[in-house]
């Protein structure tokens, strides 16, 4: 789908609909055909037909970033079963199933409708799916499926991955699904950090929030240009693969996958401080050893984390995350509440400028921002694709009020003691800041495997076909998320919280968000971009190296102050 040269200089930023539809004419037919869904597996309500391999990511590591991103991003139905080979029958694997064992399909059937409901304009398709599924729905649920075994199956019919099943037919998302997806993706833990980072760039650094923002909501669009601009393109890796070859697209998966593990690290640092929050004098004795709270809850927490990254299907848990929206909005307004209703007040006034601490601020704003390395799948995934610069525009103006808000009144509340996570500061005896902690602390157990599967399932790829079995996978997994406590287990508890994520959002973000969207877009559509393209490009590329630099620098300079 190769673009005329005036198409692509008719605008700075976004092309015309019309622009749009003419250089896409398949996106108007994307929904598969009565018929065309062989597969037995419950439907998504957001995510794209499962198409053949593209070009781009053929016989290319790693060829399970869509799979993986699609089920972290998006919201489906519920199907639990735990991971194993496909050998494995969906009846004896699954909670639901057995527990459902002897219901009519009609009743499983309403049990496990997706979370967002599909727009009207669907509901035609979904009443003709719904009659040619029925029959195969009795099959489903009411009897145990025959599935010959992993050593019947010829060697060049064996799956590359055993890990997940996806389901064949997809919805496709409208414009409030991909918005509420979005929204999710973006407001994770970063927001708790915010007024710690108020704290130390001063007021004036809620101008570089802003900045970040909207060249958040730029490079985003130049995402878009990219996969517009070749035919097979539909993720970060793609695009990555397409501007600088084999070398880009590893490249770039690598430090997708490196942000996504450092999320959870710091998912796992955040449940021991708000955990020991909650139980401060809580410990275990072994022998002569005594783990205090924080090394406790994070053991405790990884226990309870590395069942759910067993699992075949992790829609459950993608179901459960999409409260992260609601959990955002919760703690925010639990903020507001203990700042008016329980009188705690907003009478710090604060420094206006700190400008030893901007660094630091840089990382924590630039952390709130790490979500592109999901926004090409989510233009994929869109019903209506001529709407995702809106879309984009409304996920990062809606959080970025959150952001905001949640950093004016926690600093405003707490001033020069406010802590890393605006939690910690919260009064414990206080009804409504018990249902914050609990809040966050729920929030990154949901999330947790969602994070760690894309990597997961990549190293899956490495193995040999003949290791492919349940036993190395459950090894590998576990040995991840045992890596993550060792590495959160070395961080000092409480001081170094903030730093860490400053780290990530300085040394990875700058990368995946700024950098790496305008050299893509310079490198796939050079000869082709105008003049004052080539110049924005060029300011936010300096502008994400010196603050990559900067923000690395102080955070790890500060990081080894701390452990001398």
């Amino acid at each position: 789908m190769k673009r005329s040269e005036s198409e692509e200089r008719s605008s700075f930023l976004i092309e015309s609909d019309d622009d749009d539809e003419e250089a896409h004419p398949q996106h108007s037919s994307s929904l598969p055909k009565d018929g065309d869904d062989d597969s037995d597996s419950d439907s998504s309500s957001c995510a794209t037909p499962r198409a053949r391999p593209s070009s781009y990511s053929a016989h290319q590591w790693p060829q399970s970033y869509r799979q993986s991103i699609d089920i972290y991003s998006s919201v489906q139905s519920p199907n639990l079963s735990f991971l194993g080979t496909p050998t494995l029958s969906r009846l004896s694997n699954s909670f639901l199933n057995n527990s459902f064992r002897g219901k009519t399909p009609e009743i499983i059937s309403n049990l496990v409708k997706p979370l967002l409901r599909p727009s009207t304009s669907d509901d035609q398709h979904q009443q003709q799916q719904q009659q040619h599924d029925d029959t195969r729905k009795s099959s489903q649920y009411l009897l145990p499926s025959r599935k010959p075994s992993l050593q019947q199956i010829p060697e060049d019919q064996k799956p590359l991955l055993v890990g997940h099943e996806v389901p064949a037919y997809q919805q496709q998302c409208s414009y409030t699904q991909a918005v509420m997806n979005g929204i999710n993706v973006l407001c994770g833990v970063g927001i708790l950090s915010t007024p710690y980072a108020i704290k130390q760039g001063g007021w004036l650094g809620l101008v570089i929030l802003c900045l970040f923002a909207v060249l958040a909501w730029y490079t985003g669009v130049l995402l878009r240009r990219c996969l517009d601009s070749k035919e097979g393109l539909e993720t970060y890796p793609d695009i990555g693969h397409a501007a600088f070859g084999t070398t880009g697209r590893i490249a770039i998966s690598i430090i997708l996958y490196v942000e996504l593990y450092a999320c959870c690290i710091e998912y796992l640092i955040l449940e021991s401080d708000n955990l020991s929050k909650l139980f401060p004098n809580a410990h275990l004795t072994i022998g002569s050893m005594t783990l205090n709270s924080h090394v406790f809850f994070a053991i405790l927490t990884t226990l309870i984390v590395m069942p759910t990254t067993w699992l075949r299907d992790l829609s459950c848990l993608s179901y459960l995350s999409a409260g992260g929206v609601i959990a955002s909005i919760l703690v925010v307004v639990c903020l507001s509440w203990v700042g008016v209703v329980d009188h705690v007040g907003f009478e710090n006034k604060g420094t206006a400028l700190n400008l030893p601490g901007i660094p630091i601020a840089i990382g924590l704003y630039g952390y709130c921002y790490s979500g592109h390395g999901v926004f090409p799948n989510i233009y994929s995934s869109l019903k209506n694709r001529n709407q995702f610069p809106s879309i984009l525009f409304t996920c990062i103006g809606l959080s970025s009020i959150l952001f905001a808000g949640a950093a004016v009144m926690g600093y405003k509340m707490f001033g020069e003691s406010t802590e890393s996570q605006f939690t910690l500061n919260l009064p414990e005896n206080l009804v409504v800041s018990k249902v914050a902690v609990w809040t966050t602390v729920a929030n990154p157990i949901t999330k947790y495997a969602l994070t760690i599967t894309p990597l997961a399932m990549s190293l899956e790829e490495l193995l040999p076909p003949n290791q492919q079995k349940y036993a190395n996978i459950i090894m590998l997994r576990s040995s991840l998320v045992v890596s993550t406590l060792l590495i959160a287990l070395s961080v000092p508890f409480f001081a170094l919280t903030g730093l860490v994520m400053a780290l990530v959002g300085s040394l990875l973000t700058m990368l995946v968000t700024y950098i790496l969207p305008c050299a893509c877009f310079l490198a796939i559509l050079k000869g082709k971009v105008p003049w004052h393209q080539i110049a924005a490009c060029s300011f936010i590329i300096v502008v994400g190296v010196c603050c990559a630099c900067v923000g690395t620098y102080s955070s790890l300079s500060k990081i080894v102050q701390n452990y001398t």
